[in-house]
């Protein structure tokens, strides 16, 4: 009983692992392609990238298997804590629904912001630009930068090394890197756009479709509420071993970080 608990746990850190891996694999290639598209755009309008329109139909099945593999480590991680038992089984119809709810409980907000990806970002991105705009693209595909170094502060914590000097370092990194690449970026987006069309930054937003504005802000939006737990998690990483406890509750900062 206790070597199949055992076994059991040690497949489900490696499917963890294996979701990581390939995370920052999908992360380090779309951020690669996204530099070379950004500055290969000398004209942020009008030049474009062939591999612009090439990765943006990679990255929908890579979301797809995200939330399908998501799905599955918090499954097995459901079977391994025996509640399947309790609910009679996740096999079982009640059982199963009981999971998903659960799961998408838990990752409401990756689900969601996957979804969105995939039904909304992609179709607008290959009909409505219509070819235009391949640097806000490329610009916008950087934003994965960050993404290893989420994963790797999940396999660090998952392997019980908070307090070392590797997970600090990557702590650092992971909240510099957001912040430059997830938060100031959509500033940047503005500001670019602003050389271009001779606009100081104040006055982009005025001078561009409502409904720019309106998807930008709805992007940013994830990503403010990310970067807060990263923050916190920050705090208590940094804190003092003889400082006060942290609060109860634990967010994905940087012990379960976004990723995308």
């Amino acid at each position: 009983m206790w070597r199949t608990s055992g076994a059991s746990k040690s497949h489900g850190q490696l499917r963890k692992h294996q979701l990581e891996l390939v995370s920052s694999v999908q992360a380090i290639m779309a951020s690669t392609a996204g530099y070379i598209v950004s500055t290969s755009c000398k004209h942020i309008i009008d030049d474009q990238h062939w591999l612009s329109s090439a990765y943006t139909q990679f990255a929908v099945p890579y979301f797809i298997y995200d939330i399908y593999a998501m799905f599955l480590c918090h499954w097995h991680k459901h079977q391994v804590k025996g509640h399947g038992k309790d609910e009679g089984g996740a096999g079982s119809p009640g059982g199963t629904w009981a999971v998903a709810r659960g799961y998408l409980h838990k990752e409401f907000l990756m689900v969601l912001h996957h979804a969105v990806m995939v039904l909304v970002c992609f179709p607008l991105s290959v009909v409505w630009r219509q070819g235009k705009g391949d640097f806000f693209l490329g610009c916008m595909l950087m934003a994965e930068v960050s993404t290893p170094f989420v994963c790797l502060g999940k396999i660090l914590i998952q392997y019980k090394q908070q307090h070392t000097l590797l997970h600090k370092v990557n702590g650092t990194l992971m909240l510099l890197s957001f912040l430059c690449c997830r938060v100031l970026l959509f500033p940047y987006l503005y500001w670019a756009y602003g050389q271009h069309a001779g606009l100081p930054l104040l006055s982009v937003p005025l001078n561009i479709p409502a409904h720019v504005n309106l998807g930008a802000a709805l992007l940013l939006a994830p990503q403010l509420y990310w970067f807060f737990l990263i923050c916190r998690g920050a705090c208590r990483l940094f804190r003092p071993r003889g400082s006060a406890p942290p609060a109860p509750r634990q967010p994905p900062g940087l012990h379960d970080g976004p990723r995308d």
